[in-house]
C-alpha cells in the first residue's frame, strides 16, 4: 500500500534560489483578502448546467471564440499573485520565464513534509485551472483554523500559468518559431523537427515536450519523435516545469502529488444516464510504464487514490460537481511525453482534470469552482490521514467518458 512520506524540511532547501538561482523579478506585495470555498461554492451552483436533450459529445456551454470575458491577462495574474504575497503565510517567485519574456510564477504555502505541485494553462486555451489555483492558494494563505491544519500538513506549489504566451493570444501552443529553438539550442538543425511543433501555429504543444530524466538536453538523434515517446524539453515553458520539479524533489526526496489542470472543450453524457458531465478525471497515461526504462517509483495505486478523493468530494458537493467521467484510458492512451506521464514515472501520484469549454464569466465560473472543490477533497484526504484508506479499485467506479 502506497504510504505519504514523513520527511523533515532542510533548511537549506527551503527557498526556490537554492536550485533555480535568484529569479529576475520579485513579486511586490500588496493585498487581497481571504474567501471561503463553501460560500463561493453556494454562490457558484446555480450556474450547474441544466440537462437537455444533446447528441452523446455535445458542447454544453458557449463555444469557444464568442466570448473570452473569463479569461485573464497577464497583467491580471501578475496582480493576482502580488495581492496573494501579501499574505504571510504565501510565497511567490517568478521561477521562469515564456519564450517571448512573460514571466512564469509559483505560488506556495505550507511547511508540511508532504508536496502536492499543481500545474495550470499549459494549453493557451485552457485557463479554467489558472483561476482556479488561485483561488485555492487565496483560501490556503488566510488565517483560518482549517488552512493552519493544511499548511502544517502539506506543501501545496502551484504554477498557475505554465504558458503565458499561448494564453495571451489565445492558442493551444506556446509562441516559439524553430528559427528561435536553433538559437536557443544550436545543436539542432532546420529540420527534422519534433512532431509537436506546429508550422502553422509557429509554436509547441507544451505538454508533449516532457521527459522522465529531468536531465535531458535536446538531441538532434531524437527527432522529430512521435507520441509514444518522450519529449526533448525544447520549450523554455517546459523546462521551468522541469526546474520547479527538480527543486521539489530535492527538497522533499518524493514530489507526492502531480495534477495538470486542461480543458476539454466539450462535455459528455453519463453512461446510462440523462445528464451530461462537465469534467474528466485521470490518474493513468501509460501503456506499459516499463517500456520507458527503470522507474521503481511508479506508483499506480498512489494515482488512482488520488482520482477517488477528488471525486468522492465532487460526489458530497452535489448541485452537478458530481457528474464525472473518466478520460480515455490506456492502452487507447499512451502519453510518456506529457507532463503527467513522465512525472508519473518519477514516482508522483498524478490526476488530470479536463473540464468542458466555457471562456466568458458565467460558463466559467462553475468549472473553476469544480476543480477548486475536487482539489480540495485531495488536500482534505492528505490532511486528515484518509487518503491511505482509499480502495484505489474504486477508480474504475468513475463512469466511463
Amino acid at each position: 500500500m502506497f504510504q505519504w512520506r514523513k520527511r523533515s524540511r532542510g533548511a537549506a532547501a527551503s527557498r526556490w534560489s537554492a536550485v533555480l538561482g535568484s529569479p529576475e523579478r520579485r513579486v511586490a506585495r500588496t493585498g487581497l483578502l481571504g474567501a471561503s470555498l463553501a460560500a463561493l461554492a453556494m454562490l457558484l451552483a446555480a450556474l450547474a448546467p441544466a440537462a437537455e436533450a444533446k447528441p452523446n459529445n455535445a458542447n454544453c456551454q458557449g463555444s469557444f471564440g464568442n466570448s473570452i470575458s473569463g479569461f485573464m491577462s497577464h497583467d491580471d495574474q501578475r496582480r493576482a499573485v502580488a495581492r496573494l504575497d501579501r499574505s504571510p503565510h504565501i510565497e511567490t517567485e517568478v521561477v521562469g520565464h515564456s519564450n517571448q519574456g512573460r514571466e512564469i510564477w509559483t505560488v506556495r504555502a505550507g511547511e508540511g513534509s508532504t508536496v502536492m505541485f499543481i500545474q495550470g494553462g499549459i494549453h493557451g486555451l485552457e485557463q479554467h485551472g489558472t483561476k482556479a489555483v488561485l483561488n485555492l492558494m487565496q483560501t490556503l494563505g488566510d488565517d483560518s483554523a482549517r488552512s493552519r491544519e493544511i499548511r502544517e500538513a502539506l506543501t501545496v506549489v502551484t504554477i498557475p500559468d505554465i504558458n503565458p504566451d499561448g494564453s495571451s493570444v489565445p492558442q493551444r501552443q506556446n509562441m516559439m518559431p524553430w528559427s528561435d529553438v536553433m538559437e536557443m539550442h544550436p545543436q539542432l538543425p532546420d529540420q527534422p523537427r519534433a512532431w509537436y511543433f506546429s508550422n502553422f501555429r509557429q509554436g509547441f504543444d507544451v505538454n508533449r515536450d516532457f521527459n522522465a530524466n529531468l536531465g535531458y538536453e535536446p538531441d538532434p538523434a531524437d527527432l522529430p519523435g512521435d507520441s509514444a515517446s518522450f519529449g526533448f524539453y525544447i520549450t523554455p515553458e517546459a523546462r521551468t516545469s522541469r526546474a520547479v520539479y527538480g527543486a521539489l524533489e530535492s527538497e522533499f526526496g518524493l514530489v507526492d502529488v502531480f495534477i495538470d489542470l486542461h480543458n476539454q472543450g466539450s462535455c459528455h453524457q453519463v453512461p446510462d444516464e440523462e445528464r451530461f458531465s462537465m469534467l474528466s478525471i485521470s490518474g493513468r497515461f501509460l501503456a506499459d510504464p516499463t517500456a520507458h526504462g527503470d522507474w521503481p517509483l511508479f506508483d499506480d495505486d498512489a494515482s488512482r487514490r488520488i482520482n477517488v478523493a477528488a471525486y468522492d468530494a465532487l460526489q458530497r458537493a452535489g448541485s452537478g460537481f458530481g457528474d464525472i467521467t473518466r478520460y480515455p484510458q490506456p492502452p487507447g492512451l499512451d502519453l510518456p511525453g506529457t507532463a503527467l506521464g513522465s512525472y508519473a514515472l518519477r514516482g508522483s501520484a498524478v490526476m488530470l482534470f479536463e473540464t468542458s469549454e466555457g471562456t466568458n464569466q458565467n460558463e466559467m465560473g462553475f468549472s473553476v469552482k469544480q476543480v477548486e472543490v475536487g482539489l480540495t477533497g485531495i488536500i482534505d484526504a492528505i490532511t486528515d490521514g484518509t487518503l491511505d484508506d482509499i480502495d484505489p479499485d474504486r477508480y474504475d467506479e468513475v463512469p466511463a467518458r
